[in-house]
């Protein structure tokens, strides 16, 4: 099988948004599972998949400049990791005004297992300097960028992807930020971000830069076109802020939008994730200004994937019925009834509104 046919095989299970760059939802059962099949994650991409010589570079204000294999990162103790990825633009189709960018539905999020070495380790072999603020992550990953860049200075015609993260975050062990190679017990897709790629928990997906190349420490912040040009949140009405840590969001799985269910008890499912949860409770409305009433909510199988919940509606009423999920994280976050609205369309997370017929 040509790396062609493999790239097509791979992507077939998937909802297409854009095929070159290649960006796709996962399908609705992608959400029902813990875990994510590989061949159902989502992919995000802003360049066409690149080739990579298998190395990766630790650089900058380091004392030990180091190039390192794959077979070194799996030379090094490894870390399993289950991590809920979603892209910053997820829910974007459903902002009004409708912002630039690529129009995302609500499935750019999946969760995989991860494994390989933690980038703290990675970084303490380089020693990063003690004036060190920022750590640079560039991927393999460049070309002509589809959309059209902020920034005054930077071409259109060949853009590198690179986004950094504060030192004092990588370089924390608590952080457990990830170089992985494997995802699902497997090595690494094309799509996915092959030989290797940074998993950053708890923060949108851009920050887990794939097909990485290089790392950087810098001793001044980091400002480039993926950092202070795309994925910040342009607000209206207040300073532009840079997209980092998940949203609180609930999501409802089943039933699904807009089919039609027999009178009787039916127990509506979903997952609920945060990026400074846990989430602590889901709660449920089965009219446009009724109560809230508790859903039951599964307890984390890890510190940084999906939860699942579930409530049993007794759906006596025939008709029209609308069906509204909201998750409240530990740090007492809650979701909003209407999309929090930004230029470039980051961070939706309000309240969804399906419906429901009952016969």
């Amino acid at each position: 099988m040509t790396v062609a046919e493999d790239l097509v095989r791979a992507r077939a299970a998937l909802r297409m948004i854009h095929p070159a760059p290649f960006n796709a939802e996962a399908p609705p059962e992608a959400l029902a599972g813990l875990i994510t099949p590989t061949e159902l994650h989502y992919v995000r991409s802003n360049f066409a998949v690149p080739t990579h010589d298998g190395t990766l570079e630790v650089g900058g204000a380091v004392e030990n400049p180091i190039t390192l294999t794959l077979d070194d990162l799996r030379a090094m103790p490894s870390a399993e990791r289950t991590v809920t990825l979603e892209c910053a633009g997820n829910g974007r189709i459903d902002m009004r005004p409708l912002p630039t960018g690529e129009p995302w539905g609500a499935y750019a999020v999946s969760t995989a297992r991860w494994t390989g070495a933690l980038l703290h380790d990675v970084l303490q072999q380089a020693h990063p300097a003690a004036d060190g603020v920022d750590v640079r992550f560039e991927g393999a990953d460049h070309g002509a960028y589809h959309l059209r860049p902020i920034l005054a200075e930077t071409s259109k015609d060949d853009l590198t992807f690179a986004r950094a993260l504060p030192l004092s975050h990588a370089a924390d062990p608590a952080a457990e930020i990830l170089v992985a190679y494997e995802m699902n017990g497997e090595p690494l897709g094309r799509d996915h971000g092959a030989p290797f790629r940074l998993i950053v928990p708890h923060w949108y997906a851009v920050a887990s830069v794939k097909w990485l190349k290089r790392i950087d420490v810098l001793t001044e912040p980091y400002t480039g076109e993926f950092q202070t040009g795309h994925y910040i949140y342009e607000w209206p009405d207040r300073p532009h802020e840079a997209v980092g840590l998940m949203r609180v969001r609930a999501r409802i799985t089943d039933p699904a939008p807009a089919s039609t269910i027999d009178v009787g008890t039916y127990t509506v499912r979903g997952k609920a994730w945060s990026g400074t949860g846990p989430v602590t409770r889901v709660d449920i409305s089965l009219t446009g200004e009724g109560d809230w009433l508790p859903a039951r909510l599964e307890p984390p199988q890890g510190p940084y994937q999906w939860q699942d919940w579930s409530f049993d509606w007794e759906a006596t009423d025939v008709g029209r019925h609308t069906l509204r999920a909201r998750a409240t994280d530990a740090s007492g976050n809650t979701q909003p009834d209407v999309p929090p609205w930004n230029r470039l369309g980051y961070g939706n997370n309000a309240i969804e509104v399906p419906y429901i017929d009952v016969r």
